[in-house]
């Protein structure tokens, strides 16, 4: 079954956008609704949208800025349409040199904007010659999805290095993809070896008869044969013992499997993909893994570099990883935070960045992320005073860095802080004086 095309739909009239989206669901189209331009920013070029639909005019940002700003970032844009309720021909002009695909004016009649869309979407979204990034916008990330590209024609066993956290699964995915599609007759089976007890994984490897051992009530497949027609991944291959290292190896040669217990072979036909955060060389020449097995699993090898020496790739994740874990759009990043998140390094990858994400989606209460949700391994930095001490300080600590993040957000505008907040503009000025907060903070 066909995925219905995605839609991007940048609106901040709630009844024209409530409308709009309700003709593009009633059409047959996917819709995304964001209210201002910061928060489709995070998702544009990211997201996989067939097309986009953009007021001009903004709250936040104009729509021709926004678009700018999205060339000017490297991104790959869908095609673009663009509303405009002042007849600004100049600033649709503009837009159209630039590559937007085409602009109506206000008042318009909806089945003209649909034709517009079947024929942009007809003719664009299904033939790219160009994929949207997976695993990164960096020249290195991109250059590894070609390598995979490659070899995804080729059944060859590879191996995948990097730190731990760098995305190993999220490449060993994408190699599946590339050799057969989001098709569920070819499975897709990922396997810790460092987190299976030793005396267990003979049986979870390559699984058991009923009545191998005691308590194997019933014959139970192994991950090889759970994984046969498709690919199966096998994470943290360094840590696997040298017992089971050697039944590895006759596997991958004879592509055939042995239950424990069991005498008939099972014949296997699929993809094996190794990963290990160790340095597998060094392991064979100290004699913790063996040779012959370490040339059978290394026929392809692809290395991830850690995030600190693709540093393009931090924000490109934030945003995959905001809109994962805030599918209602709820939250963006302001610029600081960006920027704080720019500066770290990173040591645990990937896995350390989706967790500050998930975090700071968690412990901020409004849709604007600052750099004050992200504490860097409990680092102290203006954005992020102290919380240490009794309860009366950390709740002034805590509440300095909302107020402080809000009034910088609104320009130290006094009336639309307190409203943000819920307070009177009497006690507002009352908390700054409280809490030493002024205009040159």
């Amino acid at each position: 079954m066909t995925t219905p095309p995605k839609l991007c739909l940048v609106e901040d009239d709630p009844i024209m956008g409530e409308s709009l989206r309700y003709r593009f669901e009633l059409e047959g189209y996917r819709c995304d609704w964001f209210k201002s331009a910061l928060a489709a920013q995070a998702h544009i070029g990211i997201s996989d949208y067939a097309a986009i639909v953009s007021d001009i005019r903004l709250p936040d940002m104009g729509g021709n800025e926004l678009y700018q700003q999205l060339l000017d970032e490297g991104r790959t844009l869908p095609p673009a349409i663009f509303i405009t309720g002042f007849g600004s021909i100049g600033d649709a002009v503009e837009l159209l040199k630039k590559g937007a695909a085409d602009y109506i004016t206000k008042p318009f009649d909806l089945d003209v904007l649909m034709e517009k869309l079947h024929l942009i979407c007809r003719d664009s979204s299904p033939q790219r010659e160009t994929l949207p990034p997976t695993l990164g916008i960096s020249a290195t990330m991109r250059r590894l999805e070609q390598t995979l590209c490659r070899v995804s024609g080729h059944n060859a066993t590879a191996l995948i290095t990097g730190e731990s956290g760098v995305g190993k699964e999220y490449a060993a995915r994408f190699l599946h993809h590339c050799a057969f599609g989001d098709s569920r007759q070819h499975p897709f089976i990922a396997v810790n070896c460092g987190a299976i007890p030793e005396g267990l994984m003979e049986a979870e490897l390559f699984g058991s008869e009923k009545g191998a051992f005691t308590g194997a009530v019933r014959t139970r497949h192994g991950v090889f044969e759970q994984a046969n027609g498709g690919t199966l991944f096998l994470d943290e291959i360094g840590d696997m013992p040298t017992n089971m290292q050697v039944r590895l190896l006759r596997v991958i040669q004879e592509r055939q499997v042995v239950r424990v217990g069991g005498e008939t072979p099972i014949p296997l036909d699929l993809r094996i993909i190794c990963a290990t955060h160790r340095d597998i060389k060094q392991m064979v020449t100290e004699g913790a893994f063996r040779e012959d097995l370490y040339y059978r699993v290394n026929v392809v090898h692809v290395h991830i570099p850690p995030l600190r020496e693709r540093r393009e790739d931090i924000l490109w994740f934030t945003h995959q990883f905001l809109s994962e874990i805030d599918p209602e759009n709820e939250h963006y990043l302001l610029p600081s935070a960006e920027q704080q998140l720019l500066q770290h390094d990173w040591p645990g990858n990937l896995r350390e960045l989706h967790h500050s994400i998930e975090r700071a989606t968690i412990l901020t209460p409004e849709p604007a992320i600052g750099a004050s949700a992200f504490s860097m391994n409990g680092e102290q930095t203006e954005d992020n005073p102290d919380m240490s001490g009794d309860l009366h300080n950390r709740l002034m600590n805590y509440e300095y860095q909302i107020i402080s993040e809000t009034l910088h957000r609104h320009e130290f505008h006094i009336n639309e802080t307190a409203s943000e907040l819920g307070i009177s503009r009497k006690n507002l000025w009352e908390k700054m004086k409280k809490l030493g907060i002024s205009k040159q903070d």
